[in-house]
């Protein structure tokens, strides 16, 4: 879509809200792509975006805030008076209602909760007090259950008349429950369209696989990777269903959460930053960044004081000191990335510290020699002085190491105490880097200065 056209697209919403056009607005909206709608609100000044969405109908300003990132979604809602909010959120599903209310302030949520009706109330507020990376907090409740007295024929008749008006997954399992609520069966429907319809269900249910509310992401992600099933049930304390978790949320939630992971490592503190936020609100995340920053590099700058009377005499060590900073800097980064990597796929442990650095130290011995030897003969041709290029060659190939060791092991490290290592691991990873890298230069200058002047 070009810049016109997008600027069309926006501009359009506009005016068919402003002439409070519904029918319209209903159509427009569905004729963009879903990425498209949410780009195009979300240009809208804010009195145009709540036109917007109160002269939508209901389900197609809910499937709109679905769409849109959580924040956003936040934001476009809490401009709605709670009647109005209360209609929106009434048609989204489970999940994204529960997301949604987790996101808001607590006297916006409570607002939009009291003109809700009571039992979705409850339900909203028990699934938002769960984690959002729990199998309670990635549940829907959105599924088809029925008792043990029940029969083939009836479940499947249910099943067609509820099917239309639900996602992919209610058509696909059919739970069975007891008198007393708690999970006893699970069956699929194309087991239910085999069987006689005469039949009950029990007697073609297997039994459940489930999960409690608060395994974790990975905890899932261990399941579906040993169950090749589309989702699976989730039970209290006394085996009551309490939803579904599918396996297509627990992906979408793990590649969030790499994405969220990746951000934070470049500096974008809470790892879901876009350019509609306040410029306040950026400014002061990226600020908390930044400052930290600040305080790292004067710790590095205040080696190179230590040693200023050696760089006077040696002026062109100055000019690889940045080489061996950023050169040790990027392959340290390249070892977090993969222990993040990892770490998030759940292919190592925090434990398991001795075994990543035996692995990152192999790689770095290899590569810090090659790019030692590389820059030695740089700094050599250069200089004309050996004595240079073998300074700047070993202290390289040494800060290439002590860098894939940090850079391998310090996530698992903060991983183990609590600490969020996408945030963590690239300050200090630098701070290591620079302050090794420019203290065993100088140090090396220092030994050999009269080879050197």
């Amino acid at each position: 879509m070009t810049v016109e056209t997008d600027r069309q697209a926006w501009e359009q919403l506009r005016e068919l809200a402003a002439a409070n056009d519904r029918a319209g607005l209903d159509s427009a909206i569905e004729a963009m792509e879903p990425d498209e709608a949410v780009r195009a609100i979300l240009r809208l000044d804010p009195d145009d975006q709540q036109a917007l969405l109160t002269t939508l109908s209901p389900p197609e300003a809910a499937d709109l805030i679905e769409d849109a990132p959580d924040e956003q979604a936040a934001d476009l809602i809490e401009q709605l008076a709670p009647a109005d909010a209360a209609a929106i959120v009434t048609e989204m599903q489970s999940d994204e209602k529960a997301d949604l209310i987790a996101d808001l302030g607590s006297a916006e949520a409570d607002a939009i909760l009291d003109e809700l009706s009571p039992d979705v109330a409850t339900e909203v507020r028990a699934m938002a007090d769960y984690d959002d990376e729990t199998a309670g907090g990635l549940m829907i409740t959105e599924y088809l259950a029925v008792g043990e007295s029940d029969t083939v024929g009836d479940t499947l008749d249910r099943l067609v008349v509820n099917a239309e008006d639900t996602d992919d997954h209610f058509s696909r399992y059919v739970y069975i429950l007891s008198p007393l609520g708690r999970l006893v069966g699970v069956v699929a429907a194309s087991d239910l369209a085999a069987a006689p319809r005469f039949q009950l269900v029990v007697n073609v249910m297997v039994p459940p696989l489930f999960k409690a509310p608060t395994t974790g992401l990975d905890g899932l992600r261990e399941f579906f990777e040993a169950h090749p099933i589309a989702a699976v049930p989730v039970v209290d304390q006394r085996g009551r269903l309490l939803g579904v978790t599918r396996r297509t949320a627990v992906l979408d939630a793990i590649a969030e959460r790499t994405e969220r992971e990746m951000l934070r490592m470049r500096g974008i503190v809470g790892g879901d930053e876009v350019r509609s936020l306040p410029t306040a609100t950026r400014s002061r995340r990226r600020l908390s960044w930044l400052s930290i920053n600040i305080v790292l590099n004067i710790i590095a700058a205040s080696i190179i004081a230590l040693y200023i009377d050696t760089l006077d005499q040696v002026i062109a060590l100055a000019v690889f000191l940045p080489i061996i900073s950023d050169m040790s800097g990027a392959s340290g980064n390249q070892a977090v990335a993969v222990s993040m990597r990892e770490l998030s796929l759940g292919l190592v442990k925090p434990y398991e510290i001795a075994r990543v650095w035996l692995k990152e130290i192999s790689v770095g011995l290899i590569n810090g020699l090659a790019l030692g030897v590389l820059i030695g003969a740089v700094a050599t041709l250069w200089d004309g002085s050996p004595w240079l290029g073998l300074i700047v060659g070993v202290t390289l190939a040494l800060n290439t190491l002590i860098a894939v060791s940090v850079g391998g092991t310090v996530p698992l490290v903060l991983k183990r105490f609590g600490v969020d290592p996408a945030v963590a691991s690239g300050p200090i990873l630098t701070t290591v880097t620079d302050i090794c890298g420019f203290f065993l230069a100088l140090s090396f200058a220092s030994l050999l200065l009269t080879r050197l002047t």
